[in-house]
């Protein structure tokens, strides 16, 4: 059973005023959790997500070519500003996410990259789920195709395949 309700009119700094609700408690196994500044803990001082609480996110999808595959390949998932904002965290000016994958690599993104750019916490390639042997099953990409400046090492070096966790600050 899924547990949601309405919490209050909420303008925090670094939320615009919404209506706020409880992060509901995962059914499924746990795919991504996230520390530090969570304001909407839903396991103790951290918000987790199964695979079916990401899918109920709204979600995007895209086409872009990237460093990694031949060709350009359709991602599709929540955007990962929607994912912070499900679980309360800030996605402005001076905030650092560090995602972290299966194998520990661990890679800092500027949290306001999360509001200027349509990045994905993609969990469908190709309109199918991504294995863990190909890059699953959640990446942080970034739209390369759709803004030149993306184009670069610097973008590229944010992404996170294989994700489990991002840490707030």
């Amino acid at each position: 059973m899924h547990r949601r309700s309405l919490l209050t009119l909420t303008a925090l700094p670094w939320l615009a005023p919404t209506a706020t609700w409880a992060l509901e408690v995962p059914d499924g196994p746990v795919v991504l959790t996230l520390s530090g500044r969570v304001r909407q803990p839903n396991r103790g001082s951290v918000a987790v997500f199964d695979m079916a609480m990401l899918e109920r996110l709204p979600q995007a999808s895209f086409v872009t070519r990237t460093p990694w595959y031949a060709q350009a390949r359709k991602f599709t998932g929540p955007l990962l500003r929607d994912v912070l904002a499900a679980a309360g965290s800030p996605s402005g000016p001076g905030g650092q996410l560090r995602a972290v994958a299966l194998n520990d690599y661990r890679v800092d993104i500027p949290a306001d990259d999360a509001q200027r750019y349509d990045l994905l916490l993609a969990r469908l390639l190709d309109d199918k789920p991504m294995p863990v042997r190909d890059k699953g099953p959640l990446f942080i990409i970034y739209p390369f195709d759709h803004q030149a400046v993306l184009r670069n090492a610097l973008y590229y070096s944010r992404c996170a395949w294989q994700l489990k966790a991002i840490e707030v600050s």
